[in-house]
């Protein structure tokens, strides 16, 4: 039986005493167990009855008595026992709890999916990097976090669209054409420039592609440079994200925003709507009026639009494509955005639910003991190349994606460098070729699956392992509706770590002569049970499962 299955089964004798009469309340959606501190005090407790008692007009624990007699009649369940005010601690029977394993098996990579979010289509946006340079460690926090997050939305059935948003229509592209121009002409960096090899890499493939760039007058020559040195940087970015493990879906051009009077237009139905005021010679958005601190400059005094202007035409824009959720992903200098985006779907006359912003905060790279400041690709930042060529792709992923993406990391490459438990990422997987080499050595001892007898998963480490393994799906929901990966990566690092325990404690493959009996069979069973969600959550993360290490 499944944390999903019992909780399921706990709403169902909820319903059943609100039809006898016994109980009158409004009942949950879900009702949520949970494993109890102790294991002594059962496999899963609710403290359903402390949250209903009080709707319900009862005592917390005559609550609970009521639905402790409807809970012991069910099958699989052992016991159940009243705790404190009114928790319930419920023990499962041996055969009920150890069911899992084939279940788990059974389902393959399946297991920890749902239907929750079928029929919703969801467009994450996330890295976003200007064309102006490799990508940093912030977006390259993104990658993994935003990749791992997409692929978490598909497994509870979501139709999702990862899309980049390519900024081709700001000054930055402008400084950029002028970094790449100084650097053919043989002048120091503009001011406001961009530095680095890698401008003059771009540089050097530009007069390959354009050997008489420079003959053309000094305008003519800085807006060839710009196209194609954007088009250049640009698809180096998405090699770099490609190898990263991360491809998008779309590539949406800021710049299209602005054809056809797109943005125009809207923000014409802004004013006509009343919206939009006139002041100091610009135009504003009551963002006030609609949960903002302030409101917000649409269109400037010269007649250009503001950046919001934009983000109001890309929403839109959004919302047209049929996308009935809208994430992006921020940096951490971006925290005005969510109020602003949410004010002006508002303004819009549209749902600001449909609209969410997640910020992500900093990451610091630690060597010896020091921070990791300068790459000389990029010359003021470190890349995603230069964390992939010290750490790999895996190590790299895995380390992004398992910090709650809100909170400052520092990163220590001398620990991810190490073939140790220390590091994470190599604790979870060694645990998983650990599964596959086990499942090797008993089938050549002559251990197979042809028989599955689940009240011989008895032991104690059984338990806890299974109870690891059935709360997996929960977990992969629970970092869906939260937006946190990280709790996926932080629950592997639990199944890995009640694997080991389990294999010290309990033979799968018989000693010596001795016969092949029906316990090393089962046993196998949650051995591979093991090696399946430890993949699927690896999956989950965009990191491999390898089988030998």
């Amino acid at each position: 039986m499944t944390p999903e299955e019992l909780s399921s089964a706990i709403s169902s004798c909820l319903k059943d005493a609100v039809a006898a009469g016994e109980i009158s309340v409004e009942l949950p959606g879900e009702v949520r167990v949970e494993r109890p501190k102790s294991r002594e005090h059962g496999d899963w407790a609710t403290n359903i009855a402390l949250q209903l008692s009080k709707k319900a007009g009862m005592n917390p624990r005559a609550f609970a008595e009521i639905l402790k007699g409807r809970l012991e009649g069910l099958d699989g369940v052992a016991s159940v026992d009243i705790a404190g005010p009114g928790f319930l601690n419920i023990r499962l029977e041996a055969g009920a709890a150890g069911e899992l394993a084939r279940t788990i098996v059974e389902a393959g990579p399946a297991y920890g999916n749902s239907n929750a979010l079928i029929g919703t289509k969801i467009n994450l946006e996330f890295v976003s990097a200007n064309p102006t340079g490799p990508i940093h460690l912030g977006g390259v926090r993104w990658a993994a976090v935003g990749d791992a997050l997409a692929r978490m939305f598909q497994s509870q059935g979501a139709e999702v669209t990862r899309e980049y948003y390519f900024n081709d229509h700001g000054a930055q592209i402008d400084r950029f054409a002028r970094s790449l121009y100084a650097s053919a002409k043989g002048n120091p960096t503009p001011e406001d420039g961009y530095g680095g090899d890698y401008i003059v890499d771009i540089k050097d493939r530009v007069l390959q592609i354009a050997p008489d760039i420079l003959e053309l007058p000094a305008d003519a020559a800085l807006e060839r440079f710009r196209a194609v040195g954007v088009d250049l940087m640009f698809g180096d970015i998405k090699n770099s994200l490609h190898n990263f493990g991360v491809d998008f879906d779309v590539y949406f051009h800021e710049h299209s925003l602005f054809a056809d009077n797109f943005v125009g237009g809207l923000l014409e139905q802004l004013k006509a709507s009343g919206n939009l005021f006139f002041e100091g010679g610009a135009w504003w958005l009551k963002s006030t009026e609609f949960g903002d601190d302030k409101d917000r400059v649409v269109i400037k005094s010269d007649g250009s639009p503001a950046y919001i202007a934009g983000d109001i035409g890309y929403f839109v824009n959004k919302r047209q494509r049929g996308f009935d959720l809208n994430i992006i992903m921020l940096g951490a200098d971006h925290h005005g955005y969510v109020a602003r985006l949410k004010a002006a779907a508002a303004a819009l006359g549209d749902n600001p639910d449909t609209v969410e912003v997640l910020i992500g905060q900093m990451v610091n790279l630690m060597k010896d003991g020091q921070p990791v400041r300068m790459s000389k690709r990029a010359g003021t930042v470190v890349t995603l190349e230069d964390l992939v060529d010290v750490v790999g792709v895996d190590a790299a992923r895995y380390t992004l994606a398992r910090f709650s993406a809100d909170s400052n990391i520092d990163i220590d490459l001398d620990l991810l460098t190490k073939r140790s438990n220390e590091n994470p990422v190599f604790y979870v997987q060694y645990a998983h070729a650990r599964t596959h080499a086990v499942q090797r050595n008993a089938e050549s001892a002559g251990v197979d699956t042809s028989a599955f007898d689940a009240a011989a998963l008895s032991h104690a480490t059984e338990g806890e392992l299974l109870a690891a393994l059935g709360q997996f799906p929960g977990v992969v929901a629970q970092a869906v509706t939260f937006r946190e990966p990280h709790r996926v990566a932080r629950h592997l690092e639990v199944i890995a770590g009640t694997y080991h325990r389990w294999y010290d404690a309990c033979r799968i493959s018989p000693i010596g002569d001795a016969p092949v009996e029906d316990v090393h069979r089962t046993r196998l069973w949650l051995n591979n049970a093991t090696k399946q969600v430890l993949a699927n959550g690896l999956g989950l993360l965009g990191v491999s499962a390898p089988e030998r290490m």
